[in-house]
Order: C-alpha cells, then structure tokens, then sequence
C-alpha cells in the first residue's frame, strides 16, 4: 500500500486498507464477511463496570461446559487447549461461565469443527456479548451492519506484502488487541473462515509466566512504572493511505496489571502502540523495552502455536497473552494465499496497578 505521496506505508501486514480485487471476491467463500469501510463513528469507550463471568464459577470440573463426549487435549503443559465435542452456539449461562472459567486459566483454547461459524455475523455478535461490551476498531475492515467486526482478509495482496517486505525482516508483530482503550479487551474470539491448507497459525506467549521468571529486582522495578497506549500510529496510518478515520486515544495503563484474579501480567506492545513509559529517561526506556520483547518474544517454554483448521474458533484471555500471527502463506508469484478471519472483542476491566491490587486483597482476606 502507499500514501498519498506515493511513499511505501508499512504498520501492520494483517490489516489492509485498501478494496479487494475482483479476482480475490471470486475466491472468497464467505462473502458477507468481506471487509468494508463505511464511515462510521464512535466515541471513545467510557468507564464501566464489568463483571467477569469467571469469577462466578464455583464448580471446578465445568460440568455444564464439559459435558459426556468433550475432549480436552493440552497444546502446551502450562498454555492452550483444544477443545473436541463443544458446539459453543449450544451453550447456556452457565456453560458460558464455564467457558470463561477455562479461557482464563487455559488462556487460549480452540474449538474445531464450529457450527456458529455458519450462523452470521448477528449470532456470533450476541455469544460475544455475554463476556463483556462491545469493542469497535472503526479503522480497518469491518462487517457491513455489524461494526463490532474485525476483519483480517489476505487473498494475494502481492503489492502490500512486497511493500511492508521492503522495510520489514519478519511479518511478525507481537500485541496485545486493542490495549489504547481505557478498558482493553479481555475475551476475544477469532473465527477462521478460509485459511491455507498448512501454515497461517497464531502462537501466543503468557505474560504472567513470563513475569514470574524475573528477578524480584526487576518484577519490583516493573509494577511501579506505567506506560502510554495511543492509537496514533494505527490512525495516522489509515489517514496516510486516503481511509477514513476516527479520534486518537491515549490512555495510561501499569506496565504491570494485577487483574482481579491475582496473578500480575506484563502489558506490552512491539508494534508502536506505547509511547514513553511514565517516570523513564529515552535510553532507559529502550533498554528495557528491548530487554522485556526479547524475554518474551524468546521464551518458548512458556509460549505456545494454536494450529487452526477452517471453521475453527479460538477464543483467548487477551490480559494474560501477548501473540503474533505467523505470516508463513505468501510465496513471490501470487502474493498471500487465502486467509479470512474474523475478530469479536468483549471490553474487559481497567488495568489494575499491583499497588491497588495488594491493597485489594489485603481488604479481603484481612479478619
């Protein structure tokens, strides 16, 4: 893609701005999930209160969500699960909860062979809608009608990647969705409409194992700082390539969260969407942004690839994970193969500092 003064644009390899080709329409098997860029507008997100549905689990064993004839099979001993024999569009309220329950101590779970993937846009909306409000990306593709969608479509594409190509080593960009909001995602599904028939997976490192593998030295030196989430970069991209827009959001969040289930997590983007930590110098702050993305980005014994299937659901606890998609499926004659993903995100808690959340606890259990 280029901007308006023809200069090559490079942010994001997974999101497209520009119109599909006749060509990549024909090949598409789910046509009304092909993104469009109508020009909506939402303000920013504001408070509110939000009650996590795992919280209000009490049966460990999940009998309402793992029923006779479920499967559970680990991806990694500490990270992930494939979950055979659910159809979550069968789910009730508790399973729901059930559902939640496992997604944040699984982290990521996938669920092959989904028949919600073939009941539109407007059910899947209203099973996302039981784990917390509704997110809107308004800069990127999006589901005519149904603006809560996220949509990731790669069908060749060949001028885009040889673009980002040209300035990038590696298709890969570590995140965590959405963190500008004042209450980022917390359950997010994927649902994968098209995919290659091998490569195109997603791997995701858990941040709390991460943090328990520094030193008290450094764990003490992280939860006092914050850091500054904006969207500028992703909204001066949209304007550089001639889309519409929306307002920039700047919010502060901990760089490390003590959420409301008592583990800390650290909160960290490599794709631009922090700006200086609160309380460091430049050099101070590179230094150690360069020494956490490599501890995570390197930390394979507590990470973790979900290999998805078409008409596979993944559904993640996005406050305990950072994750990259693994762009593996371009080769130099056509571009990318097809690749055709949704995206539903469910707005979770404000980021809890370690400080508030010590005290929180201490109330608690205090006589």
């Amino acid at each position: 893609m280029a901007a308006k003064n023809g200069a090559a644009v490079v942010y994001d390899i997974n999101l497209p701005y520009t119109e599909l080709t006749p060509e990549a329409n024909k090949t598409t098997k789910y046509h009304e999930y092909l993104p469009t860029w109508d020009p909506i507008w939402f303000e920013p997100l504001k408070e509110f209160e939000f009650e996590d549905p795992a919280l209000r689990v009490q049966d460990k064993s999940l009998p309402n969500l793992l029923k006779d004839g479920a499967k559970v099979s680990h991806i990694q001993p500490g990270l992930g699960a494939i979950i055979e024999g659910v159809q979550l569009n069968q789910l009730d309220a508790a399973a729901k909860d059930e559902l939640a329950y496992l997604v944040s101590h699984r982290k990521v779970l996938v669920f092959p062979n989904q028949d919600i993937i073939d009941e539109g846009p407007a059910v899947q909306q209203a099973f996302m809608d039981y784990f917390g409000k509704r997110n809107y990306q308004p800069v990127s593709g999006t589901v005519r009608g149904h603006p809560g969608f996220h949509i990731i479509h790669r069908d060749g594409n060949k001028e885009e990647i040889s673009n980002f190509l040209s300035r990038k080593s590696t298709t890969t960009l570590w995140h965590q969705d959405v963190s500008y909001e004042m209450q980022p995602p917390g359950y997010v599904m994927l649902g994968l409409l098209q995919g290659p028939e091998v490569g195109g997976d997603t791997v995701f490192t858990a941040t709390d194992a991460a943090y328990k593998r520094l030193s008290p030295a450094i764990q003490s030196l992280l939860d006092k700082l914050e850091a500054v989430h904006t969207s500028s970069k992703m909204i001066n991209h949209v304007k550089a390539v001639g889309a519409w827009s929306a307002r920039i959001q700047r919010n502060v969040h901990p760089l490390v969260e003590g959420p409301s289930r008592d583990r800390r997590e650290v909160h960290i983007c490599e794709w631009g969407v922090h700006q200086p930590n609160v309380g460091l110098k430049e050099s101070e702050e590179k230094m150690l942004m360069d020494f956490l993305l490599n501890h995570l980005m390197t930390g394979h014994d507590f990470s973790g690839t979900c290999q998805v299937a078409t008409k596979s659901i993944v559904l993640f606890d996005n406050r305990s994970l950072i994750h990259s998609a693994i762009v593996d499926y371009i080769d130099e004659d056509r571009g990318a193969r097809p690749r055709h993903i949704f995206r539903l995100c469910a707005m979770a808690e404000k980021p809890i500092p370690v400080k508030k959340l010590r005290m929180c606890l201490e109330e608690l259990y205090t006589p």
